[in-house]
């Protein structure tokens, strides 16, 4: 018998998901079935919702799309936050809820895992701000509704959210006998007067300079966005909400420009650029370090997937690939003007001394190879990240705008899933890891071997930045972080940890992990309390200013 879980489960192989992340509970047991029985997708399971919708968005970012699975009430509500990132960074991930039968439901029966008061649509109502589209599946709507909603899912590169009652998913249909929509490549008629209006603006301009973004990230754009780069020998930085979206290994790359403490020759040409053409861009107070960019209106052409303008005029938004995929087609004179490359560090000695944010930088600027994927969490593993030039065909993970913190350890795991030739590198705070440690199972269990530094600076060194240095709330309990991986089944076999406190420690350390692929590598760096990266300490500072 072919049901509707067969049918959605099919429609979600031929978007690419190969792996299912989530946690059981009685409304989608059923359902859970269906996953296991097939030899075309693997059952994931988490130690907790919020981890699997923090897991599956780790696995968009990287392989373009994902889903997870959670139970009506407690499960999902545990995993919105996790959600609500994705729809902020414009991450699509889908989000299938299995809940109580249609009669169940209908005569408003008083089941556990609601509120006792015979409404079931609560729950889905508060889903709706946090997603491109929501559907409850009912006996005549399943196949069209599961459609619509993975198709604006591909489109917009946001989360959606499907409601699946258990009989709903055990109900009998025919398998689909059409392909999903396919995107359409043709530019709409706003679209085409765009682009024209660019192709002037850029024929006039004498100094542009191009600012990429998260959405290039969000939409696998990077190909499109090199060629036309490439092909008119443009300028082109990125914010640190969109590292990653360029090559930063490519003579055009001048740079990442978070603002005012941007290094003054890369800050100078953004902010005197006679064009700043921004591509998937979105100018964020944690990007900017709070809105300090010295470029304004007269100077910016914004072309976003949810907001376009040109020298501050709104304009009607686009479909983002399609329309960078028609950069090419331009006509301007490429740019003759020099362009500075990003600054690189020469060979670095290191020595017997105690380890410093500023030194940790830099021998990670020598540690990292091409096609690595480095992940930095919140706080000072982002903010040391986002001036570290990165190597050809790296991918960049962080989550800057929504900044929940904690986010990383399970979206690494998620991400290395999704592609496991890339060796996964993890930067994350003590406190932050406190959050999400419990993956730590899941990553054995899987026999995932991704590189983590867990960063022991004792608390939460961004709020002791921006206020309370040393006030209780900044304190955190110290745990032997070392252990952690034996503590959740790890052994000898599985995983290999280390715990450093000066650079020739961690040179050494970092030596042996590079070369041991078939472990986990869990290296505890130990750092002073009161030690932060140069751009983290200045972002405080505007932070504390904007607070108050």
């Amino acid at each position: 018998m072919y049901t509707v879980a067969d049918y959605l489960l099919d429609r979600l192989k031929e978007l690419g998901i190969d792996e299912l992340f989530g946690v059981p509970g009685d409304y989608n047991l059923q359902f859970l079935d269906h996953i296991t029985a097939r030899d075309d997708l693997k059952w994931i399971g988490n130690a907790n919702e919020l981890n699997a919708a923090y897991m599956a968005d780790g696995y968009a970012r990287t392989k373009g799309i994902s889903a997870f699975v959670t139970t009506f009430g407690v499960g999902e509500l545990s995993a919105v936050n996790g959600l609500a990132g994705s729809y902020a960074e414009n991450v699509p991930v889908i989000e299938i809820i299995g809940s109580p039968t249609t009669t169940v439901q209908k005569n408003k029966k008083l089941v556990h895992h609601t509120l006792g008061d015979g409404d079931f649509l609560r729950f889905e109502k508060m889903h709706k701000e946090v997603t491109a589209a929501t559907t409850h599946l009912t006996f005549e709507n399943a196949i069209s509704e599961i459609d619509r909603v993975l198709n604006i899912a591909q489109n917009e590169k946001r989360p959606v959210y499907i409601n699946l009652p258990i009989d709903i998913a055990e109900f009998e249909i025919t398998k689909p006998n059409t392909p999903l929509n396919q995107p359409i490549k043709t530019l709409t008629a706003s679209e085409t007067i765009l682009l024209d209006k660019l192709e002037e603006a850029l024929q006039q301009a004498k100094n542009p300079v191009i600012i990429a973004g998260h959405e290039i990230l969000s939409y696998h754009i990077e190909p499109q966005l090199n060629e036309f780069v490439q092909k008119f020998n443009l300028p082109i930085t990125t914010l640190s909400l969109g590292k990653g979206a360029f090559n930063e290994a490519d003579s055009h790359y001048i740079g990442t420009y978070t603002g005012a403490p941007t290094e003054e020759t890369l800050r100078n040409r953004v902010d005197k650029a006679d064009l700043v053409l921004l591509l998937g861009a979105k100018l964020t107070d944690s990007a900017t370090s709070g809105f300090s960019f010295g470029f304004t209106d007269k100077q910016i052409i914004s072309i976003g997937a949810t907001e376009v303008s040109l020298y501050g005029e709104k304009y009607e938004t686009v479909q983002l690939d399609r329309f960078i995929s028609a950069l090419t087609t331009l006509s301007f004179p490429k740019f003759t003007g020099e362009i500075l490359p990003v600054k690189r560090l020469s060979a670095l000695e290191t020595k017997d001394v105690k380890l410093t944010q500023k030194g940790f930088w830099e021998i990670v600027e020598g540690f990292i190879l091409q096609g690595d994927t480095l992940i930095g969490e919140q706080g000072t593993s982002f903010f040391g990240l986002t001036n570290v030039p990165l190597k050809k065909d790296m991918r960049f993970i962080g989550q800057p705008l929504w900044g929940s913190i904690g986010y990383t350890f399970p979206s690494t795991l998620g991400s290395q899933i999704a592609n496991k030739d890339s060796r996964h590198l993890l930067f994350i705070g003590d406190g932050s890891l406190q959050l999400t440690v419990q993956e730590i199972g899941t990553a054995i269990r899987e026999k995932l071997t991704p590189i983590v530094f867990v960063i022991n600076n004792n608390g939460y060194t961004v709020e002791r930045e921006i206020h309370g240095a040393t006030e209780q709330y900044n304190n955190i309990p110290m745990w032997d972080y070392q252990k952690l991986p034996l503590v959740f089944g790890g052994t000898n076999k599985t995983v290999a940890t280390f715990k450093v406190t000066t650079e020739i420690e961690l040179v050494d350390v970092m030596k042996s992990a590079r070369q041991d692929t078939e472990r986990l590598q869990w290296i505890e760096v130990v750092m002073n309390q009161e030690d932060v990266p140069e751009l983290l300490k200045k972002l405080a500072k505007t932070f504390a200013k904007q607070n108050s």
